[in-house]
């Protein structure tokens, strides 16, 4: 079995052997229909509190794996549990209660916000339909103070989403995410849609409120520089599986599986010293991945072992966990 990191206290999402695939048709009535593997095999716990980043290339499953853990996305096999209860199998009004512990802020901010509705009553909307105990004032004063709260005026509550920038609309998104005070927020690609300096205010802004209420997060990226802000932790996939996780710093200083090495050498002004650590042509289909090793089509040190036997998620010292046949003996 894959490792788990375990955190030092009790986990309040715990992620176990998830595997999400799609059934796809054949492009001729005779064809065979294919499997599309998005989600293969993920382990990880997260601790009250945390942050764990995401990260890999478009198309490795980050937003799978954040759908899944909404209840967006059904879940092939694995166990999901949140503070110990099991979320798989949840029917809607298992999710609605959910809800209350459990948002997201998703990747487009002016996407996600209805364009019909005013700013207030996008806030709003989650008091009325999950928490129905609060009286109108009280919902009405809980839309200003989050408002206010995250950067923006109590007077903007009549204006609607095409009046504000991109920053501005994500932080109305997250206004909305965390106006019924979850435990758990689940960030998919919250800022790859802002110019950089918005980028800085709306980590900055997410920091803040993490620990001002005690939040845990889950922070789904493709910017490693965004990741290492923000993280406590950091979790790096490929084709649906996981290559390498650890602590942040540990992570960045000494990268050990090619794919993460790779990953950093990309980056502008990053100098490894290893010239060869470059991941070579595209990435496979999903429909069709790599036997063996899913990176070893692209790997600079691959083997002839490489491609026959998938190497498990191996558990290092010092918190590290590794998927290569060449690190942890």
């Amino acid at each position: 079995m894959n490792a788990v990191l375990a955190p030092a206290v009790s986990p309040l999402l715990s992620v176990r052997r998830l595997r999400v695939q799609f059934q796809l048709r054949g492009s001729w009535p005779w064809s065979k229909p294919g499997i599309l593997r998005a989600v293969e095999e993920v382990n990880f716990d997260l601790a009250p509190g945390e942050t764990l980043g995401i990260v890999g290339e478009s198309g490795c499953g980050k937003s799978t794996l954040a759908r899944s853990l909404v209840g967006l996305q059904s879940v092939t096999s694995g166990g999901i549990l949140y503070d110990g209860k099991p979320l798989q199998g949840l029917d809607a009004e298992g999710w609605r209660a959910m809800r209350r512990e459990i948002q997201m802020v998703f990747q487009d901010p002016l996407a996600s916000l209805d364009p019909r509705m005013t700013v207030g009553d996008i806030i709003a909307e989650p008091l009325r339909s999950l928490c129905p105990e609060i009286d109108v004032a009280e919902r009405e004063r809980r839309v200003a103070q989050w408002l206010e709260r995250v950067g923006l005026s109590a007077a903007h509550r009549n204006r609607y989403p095409h009046e504000f920038s991109g920053g501005q609309c994500q932080r109305i998104g997250i206004a909305r995410a965390l106006v019924v005070q979850p435990r758990l927020l689940i960030c998919d690609e919250p800022v790859s849609a802002l110019d950089v300096s918005v980028q800085a205010q709306i980590i900055n802004l997410l920091r803040d409120l993490q620990k001002e209420f005690g939040l845990s997060m889950l922070f789904i990226a493709h910017d490693l520089s965004v990741v290492r802000l923000i993280s406590h932790r950091v979790l790096v996939m490929y084709l649906g599986k996981v290559m390498e996780q650890g602590p942040r710093e540990t992570l960045f200083a000494q990268p050990l599986h090619p794919y993460t090495k790779a990953l950093m050498a990309a980056v502008p002004g990053q100098h490894l010293g290893e010239k060869e650590l470059v991941a070579r042509g595209e990435i496979p289909s999903p429909l069709n991945p790599p036997l063996g090793c899913v990176f070893t089509t692209r790997c600079p040190i691959a083997d002839p072992h490489c491609t026959r036997q998938p190497p498990p998620l191996k558990s290092l010292s010092r918190g590290r966990a590794v998927a290569c046949h060449f690190v942890g003996g």
